[in-house]
């Protein structure tokens, strides 16, 4: 039996009288090839979830995938990437905003102090629960193309009697917002949690073009989805506002997170007028 190579394949062959032979090289499978790469395409589509919608989350799971598992398990994972949150303090380095007096004529209590304390609690409550939130000046320069899921300007309303209906709460999204459906959805999660927190009235029929043409809602990033919310009167509304600001803010961040998690909004009653006979 002799054995040379092939001319052109240079596999080699086996010459018996009568028969030639040619030997396949060990490990050369292309359909177990092919079957590697269809198994492996196969795992990364099923990576691929709704979770899955930022560019640097795919390319942390294709980087754990195609990573040895001994180095997985010696090494913690990337975490997800964040939710950026955005609360602006209205009048927050700017000026104070309406200024309250006491009975002897001393300026004892300004909004932008009222809009702050909220503010600083609303950011507090949604970091705790792993939110990156940014908290903003009123003309803060990173309004400029700010991008986040969501971002809330919070203000309140005079300190000097109006009337005695002039107690409650107002929400308003821009009137030129590229994504109508979101924003009203916004506006609607903020108005729904915030009155069921707070049992304030929602005083529709005081938003004023200060809140729908808000300055911030023409500087940030038009994809952003924003609202203004003026938590109360600083009059009839100041001890809420003052001594329960906890409840008033924890209101602000249960509207938010309705937004964030798409949590379901029973329409609000609306109540008209009665007519007299």
């Amino acid at each position: 039996m002799e054995s040379t190579n092939d001319p052109v394949t240079q596999e080699p062959v086996i010459k018996e009288p009568g028969i030639t032979r040619r030997h396949k090289p060990r490990g050369a499978n292309p359909f177990l090839s092919t079957l590697g790469i269809a198994i492996l395409i196969a795992t990364l589509f099923t990576a691929w979830t709704p979770n899955s919608l930022f560019a640097s989350n795919l390319s942390d799971q294709l980087r754990t995938l195609l990573t040895p598992q001994s180095a997985i398990e010696s090494g913690p994972l990337t975490p997800l990437p964040q939710v950026r949150i955005g609360i602006v303090a209205g009048h927050m380095g700017n000026d104070s905003g309406t200024v309250c007096y006491d009975e002897n004529g001393e300026a004892d209590l300004t909004e932008a102090d009222v809009n702050l304390s909220i503010a600083t609690l609303v950011q507090r409550s949604l970091t705790e629960r792993g939110y990156q939130v940014d908290l903003l000046n009123e003309f803060d320069t990173r309004l400029n193309g700010y991008r986040a899921a969501a971002l809330v300007s919070i203000h309140n309303d005079s300190c000097d009697y109006i009337n005695d209906e002039a107690t409650g709460f107002k929400v308003a999204a821009s009137l030129e917002t590229r994504d109508v459906n979101r924003a009203q959805r916004l506006t609607a999660c903020l108005r729904d949690r915030y009155q069921n927190m707070t049992g304030l009235f929602f005083h529709a029929n005081s938003i004023t073009p200060d809140m729908t043409q808000y300055h911030a809602f023409s500087e940030i990033d038009p994809n952003t989805i924003t609202a203004i919310i003026e938590t109360g009167f600083l009059y009839l509304d100041h001890d809420i506002l003052t001594k329960q600001t906890d409840v008033v803010a924890e209101g602000v961040t249960q509207g938010i997170l309705c937004f964030i998690n798409n949590e379901s909004v029973l329409p609000t009653p609306i109540n008209l007028p009665t007519i007299q006979p």
